[in-house]
């Protein structure tokens, strides 16, 4: 019996932008996996477009050249499980964005996540007191790129906020292709964030994400800021059946 607690993967986690869309529900009720629901903040349902910075990776302690260091970027929406008294809260991930193949293969096969390899860059510098955080992509023939410049210093996020709702959800869920659903804990402290004080996303997402969750992100953001972030730590994955979870190995 596999133990449930290993940890498959350790990174760090950096100069994480956030932009975060209220929605329509219909727009990802399709995509809610099955035991879960979704997850509102004061009665509003949120997809955010993320961009970060993978660092350091391990899987199974192992360190593997020229896939340690990489950017991510993900649109994703979030959701609740009860299991008893316990109110497990995660995001599911819409379509995922990395750099190398490898890595999407890995993430396809182990955790059920709908990961693809792009062409992909990053630019972190200083501007004055404040911070200029951008990731590109191309997908086909549009280049996409998500810009965040940073106002004031980062702070915990307040109690009930929607900086802390969209930090702290420590579960991912995925509706793998032959069925069920996958669970899987992430582990990190609470992060620091900075707001933005400017925020711009660029370029065309329809043919990954569809028209209508395109559209979304062609607004500007309800919200944006940029989290700190930190070392995590990516937990064996679980599927839940109805008669409680199985390891994904079994």
């Amino acid at each position: 019996m596999t133990d449930h607690t290993r940890i498959f993967l350790t990174a760090e986690w950096r100069h994480l932008v956030m932009f975060n869309y209220e929605i329509d529900p219909k727009l990802v009720n399709p995509l809610v996996p099955s035991g879960t629901e979704l997850d509102k903040w004061s009665g509003m349902t949120f997809v955010s477009l993320v961009g970060f910075r993978f660092l350091r990776t391990r899987v199974l302690g192992i360190s593997f050249p020229f896939h340690s260091n990489f950017s991510e970027v993900n649109l994703r929406f979030y959701v609740c499980r009860r299991e008893g008294s316990a109110n497990k809260r995660g995001v599911v991930f819409v379509r995922e964005i990395v750099p190398r193949r490898t890595i999407a293969s890995i993430a396809r096969v182990v955790y059920g996540e709908r990961y693809i390899a792009l062409p992909m860059s990053h630019c972190i510098r200083p501007e004055g007191q404040d911070v200029v955080v951008e990731y590109d992509w191309d997908l086909g023939e549009s280049r996409n790129t998500m810009k965040l410049t940073t106002n004031g210093s980062p702070v915990l996020p307040a109690e009930n906020s929607l900086e802390q709702f969209i930090t702290e959800h420590y579960w991912g869920y995925a509706s793998p292709r032959r069925g069920g659903t996958i669970e899987y804990e992430v582990r990190h402290p609470q992060w620091k964030v900075w707001q933005a004080r400017d925020a711009t996303f660029t370029g065309s997402m329809k043919s990954l994400y569809g028209t209508e969750l395109n559209a979304v992100l062609q607004r500007v953001p309800d919200s944006a800021f940029l989290a700190e972030g930190s070392v995590v730590s990516v937990h064996q994955g679980k599927r839940l059946t109805i008669g409680g979870p199985i390891s994904v190995n079994e």
